[in-house]
């Protein structure tokens, strides 16, 4: 580990045989990645950037969340109807 300026820090690791490395302990616990977890490597502006690479489903997990109970299909079909009604009346 090495003190980069600026306060960040810098961790180096070399590459296997198969160009694979191991990312350090300190970078993992910070991306919040483990064993078997994806990341990805994003290049922009000359840089790369190592991210975590979750899922859609992850990602978006509890997004639509709501304290009112579903409704059933019926209920639902109902509302649209009705709602599509009154954007139609002039």
């Amino acid at each position: 580990m090495n003190k980069v300026k600026g306060a960040q820090l810098a961790y180096t690791t070399r590459l296997t045989r198969k160009c694979q490395v191991t990312l350090p302990a300190p970078v993992r616990r910070l991306l919040g990645v483990g064993a078997r977890d994806g990341v990805a490597f994003v290049v922009a502006d000359g840089e790369v950037r190592v991210l975590p690479a979750t899922s859609v489903t992850a990602r978006t997990a509890g997004l639509l969340a709501s304290e009112q109970p579903m409704l059933s299909p019926h209920a639902e079909q109902v509302a649209a109807e009705e709602a599509m009604a009154e954007e139609a009346e002039p």
